[in-house]
């Protein structure tokens, strides 16, 4: 059962998402060409893990963290890398597409939605340990990585 937490956190991801894309002049960063490059390595390796979580995770996916209810606890594959490998991609995605834009606006936009993402998932985590009795087991054999 979604809770007004679970709301609040998908409202406020909802909002920096839009936020993250609005044509915004800001002052870029200057950035070697090397780094920005980079950049759009941690892009495509954001996008990797963001298409191996989904397909793992099929149909259960929702934003809330409230476990779904008739979902099962993955553990291997992307989950096997990050506990939360969806947030870690869509948070190399922003960082890598900011490098590769040299932009300080979606640089600070990432930046909270990394805050966002720590607090919704120490939130979704107290849940998937009352949900699943071997959550706490995973948890210790994975990296959290925000």
């Amino acid at each position: 059962m979604k809770t007004k937490k679970d709301y609040i956190y998908v409202g406020i991801q909802l909002v920096l998402f839009v936020v993250y894309f609005l044509p915004i002049q800001n002052i870029n960063i200057n950035l070697p060409e090397w780094l920005r490059y980079s950049g759009l390595l941690m892009l495509i390796l954001g996008l990797v893990l963001a298409l191996v979580a989904l397909l793992q995770i099929n149909t259960k996916l929702s934003p809330f963290p409230t476990p779904v209810t008739n979902g099962k606890l993955i553990t291997s594959g992307a989950y096997n890398i990050a506990r939360h490998p969806i947030y870690t991609a869509l948070l190399f995605v922003g960082f890598g597409y900011a490098l590769h834009e040299t932009s300080w606006y979606k640089m600070l936009i990432t930046v909270v939605l990394l805050i966002l993402f720590y607090f919704k998932s120490q939130y979704e985590e107290e849940l998937l340990t009352n949900h699943y009795s071997e959550y706490s087991n995973y948890k210790m054999k994975t990296r959290r990585f925000i």
